[in-house]
């Protein structure tokens, strides 16, 4: 079991990430919401253990991320807050369980359980373009049946255009979900990416729209 810790707490976050070791539970461990986009584009978690108070962007939003992005990975809430309408909220928004702070961690990991159980055998759904597969659980990208060999950038920026097709993706969003927010990249970067991407996935795969950024398909618009 692989899991995935979204906590900005670090001492709360070592005792979590010590207790799931114990158990022999594989751990990664982020402290915000930017870190926490980009880690679950790059694994498949068993599942989330998301903390909704984070510093700038809340966990609601990391959770509404996934969600709209077809990831249906389990994620367990854990909150500081008692009151029903943010618990109603966080179910709202696609969270499977929820724990309020403090709170024992033999029920953490008995409620971490039942998650799981409850939710294997969802269907991930994969995203597609003519004959190119990109596999969200196996982080794997095919054309015609055959693996396709990305890097991680190159990997993220074709999924944030997958998960928009026929619709023009701006090159300021694409630095979003490459780099999660970093203001230090080089303008010409992504253009480098797409360039990767369509000599190996075929040139006409992406399009460039001129003023806006980049898409594929056919525009819906």
């Amino acid at each position: 079991m692989h899991l995935l810790l979204v906590e900005d707490d670090a001492m709360l976050a070592e005792a979590i990430c010590d207790g799931a070791r114990q158990n022999a539970w594989r751990i990664d461990h982020v402290s915000d919401a930017a870190a926490a986009n980009l880690a679950l584009i790059d694994h498949a978690y068993t599942a989330v253990l998301l903390d909704v108070g984070l510093p700038r962007e809340s966990g609601l939003t990391v959770l509404k991320t996934m969600r709209n992005r077809y990831d249906a990975t389990p994620v367990l809430f854990l909150t500081a807050r008692a009151e029903l309408s943010e618990r109603i909220r966080g179910l709202d928004a696609g969270a499977d369980d929820y724990i309020v702070k403090p709170f024992q961690f033999d029920e953490l990991w008995a409620r971490l359980r039942s998650v799981i159980r409850r939710t294997q055998g969802r269907v991930v759904p994969v995203l597609s373009y003519r004959d190119i597969v990109l596999d969200r659980s196996k982080r794997s990208v095919t054309r015609n049946g055959e693996r396709v060999a990305l890097s991680a950038h190159e990997y993220r920026t074709l999924l944030a255009l997958l998960e928009r097709p026929g619709h023009a993706v701006t090159r300021e969003h694409l630095q979003d979900v490459v780099y999660g927010g970093s203001s230090t990249i080089e303008s010409n970067t992504i253009a480098v990416f797409i360039h990767q991407l369509r000599r190996k996935l075929g040139d006409d795969v992406i399009v460039t729209v001129h003023g806006h950024g980049y898409m594929v398909g056919e525009s819906q618009s």
